[in-house]
């Protein structure tokens, strides 16, 4: 039983996954904005029920990104891709996602669709060709579309996108998407005969046939690192539901040594990284940012602070945060009116469990706030409200009935509670990919210190760069940051 649903505040988790499509270089034609889907295969019935369900998958994951230099990269790659493809005349539109998460897809029709946070963590134009042609392998192996099964995969197709995506455009329907639901799933034998189908048309393509292997091994990492610091939920990522990775590398591997030894691509990390040079990393600025234990947000003017050991996940919906022990804090903000007093608002039925009796009236930071316990089948609760203007932020705090640790978590993290200052708000900045050139004298650590609002910075830096363990830099080289400037 989850501990925030005990306490009726639910906390949302995140997936998607992959459907299919890829684009013919003769196909693809540039727009005034090459992000935005316009047109689609005419007279199919799929690719029409696509093309409608082409908005919402925006509102589900951040909207389009923006970026001519970097569209400009991400279209060449395609292009040159299709060219080399086994459907030469099949017709992509590619849409970049403002999403962290490390992702790729596609949907019926040949709508292409790669997040922000993949081309952050990719190193060169043959990983991103890699992926991509991985979703083209799925349609050039028919994997999801059967033309002497239109009706049945028309059906199909209104099912997960009517599943996934609901009937409505609210936040409560775009936490569904981000929850336990995917657009689409392959089989494992299918994930595998995506990823030889992908090799070859990469290899063609004049591509690094390797660079499959490598992005696969980036993937596991990553996953790894996320894992190591608290963010858990791998359903998120690329690798969900996929075969297991280190198969996965093996097999990847093999298949690329059928087109020459190592080194025989061309792999063109210069044009990559000029595309990629100033991408927004992480959270958006409206959704706040997560500096170390800190969450701050610039728009409602807000900060508070978690324990350390703890770990801050971010979502459109709610801030949350996960610690030792199963402690767990959840964060959001609700309108309220003024003549409403606090502790009347924390009688008002939306707190399961509530002990009356614990209800209290303080003053936080020279804010009107009331706090508040709660008990419900085998869990305890502290619940901090804050007024700021019109509206109400909520922190409530769950613990085990038996742990000791609820009192001090939420003493701090409400103590912690202020509102930013104008000169606090004007110095938030987004987190941002910068390439640098490694002076003469620098290495990994000096690098990494320069890393701003990240954690594990030497790791993080080592990941995005592609670099193993005990691998340095030279002079000269140019590398990838994370920084607010």
């Amino acid at each position: 039983m989850s501990i925030l649903a005990v306490a009726c505040l639910c906390a949302f988790a995140a997936a998607c996954q992959m459907a299919n499509g890829p684009i013919s270089e003769s196909a693809f034609t540039p727009s005034n904005n090459p992000v935005t889907v316009e047109t689609v295969t005419r007279n199919d019935r799929l690719a029409e029920i696509a093309r409608a369900q082409h908005p919402r998958i925006l509102a589900t994951y951040g909207g389009e990104y923006s970026d001519p230099k970097l569209e400009r990269m991400v279209a060449k790659i395609v292009g040159n891709l299709t060219t080399a493809s086994g459907d030469p005349d099949q017709t992509y539109r590619i849409t970049i996602l403002n999403s962290p998460n490390i992702n790729a897809f596609a949907l019926p029709g040949g709508y292409l669709y790669v997040t922000r946070g993949l081309l952050a963590l990719a190193n060169d134009s043959a990983e991103l060709a890699t992926v991509i042609a991985h979703e083209m392998g799925h349609v050039t192996a028919n994997h999801g579309i059967q033309r002497q099964k239109k009706e049945a995969e028309e059906q199909l197709a209104s099912r997960v996108v009517g599943e996934v995506l609901g009937g409505g455009g609210s936040v409560a329907q775009a936490s569904l998407v981000r929850g336990k639901l995917r657009l689409a799933q392959f089989s494992r034998n299918q994930e595998l005969q995506a990823d030889e189908i992908g090799i070859r048309t990469t290899a063609k393509a004049g591509y690094d046939a390797y660079s499959a292997a490598r992005f696969l091994q980036a993937m596991a990492a990553y996953s790894d690192l996320r894992s190591v610091s608290g963010a858990h939920d791998t359903s998120l990522d690329f690798l969900a539901s996929h075969p297991n990775a280190p198969q996965r590398i093996d097999l990847a591997r093999r298949h690329a040594r059928e087109y020459g030894p190592e080194g025989t691509g061309r792999r063109d990390r210069d044009s990559f990284l000029e595309g990629v040079d100033g991408l927004l990393f992480g959270d958006k600025p409206e959704e706040g940012y997560v500096r170390g234990n800190t969450f701050q947000h610039p728009g409602l003017g807000i900060s508070f602070s978690v324990p350390e050991g703890f770990v801050i996940d971010n979502s459109a919906t709610a801030v949350t945060a996960a610690g030792p022990g199963d402690v767990a804090i959840r964060f959001d903000g609700v309108a309220l009116r003024r003549n409403i007093k606090l502790t009347d608002y924390l009688q008002s039925g939306w707190v399961g469990g509530l002990d009356g009796n614990s209800v209290r009236a303080v003053t936080i930071n020279g804010n009107e706030a009331a706090t508040a316990r709660a008990r419900s089948d085998g869990w305890q609760f502290a619940v901090t409200v804050v007024r700021a203007d019109d509206r109400v932020y909520r922190l409530l705090t769950a613990a085990p009935a038996s742990s000791s640790a609820l009192e001090p978590t939420a003493q701090l993290v409400g103590n912690s509670f202020h509102l930013l200052s104008a000169a606090e708000r004007r110095a938030l900045k987004p987190l941002r990919v910068r390439v640098v050139t490694v002076r003469p004298g620098q290495n990994v650590a000096s690098l990494a210190a320069q890393m701003k609002g990240v954690g594990r910075a030497q790791e993080l830096f080592r990941l995005i760069n592609a670099l193993p363990p005990g691998g340095g830099v030279s002079a000269g080289d140019r590398v990838k940051i994370v920084t607010d400037r």
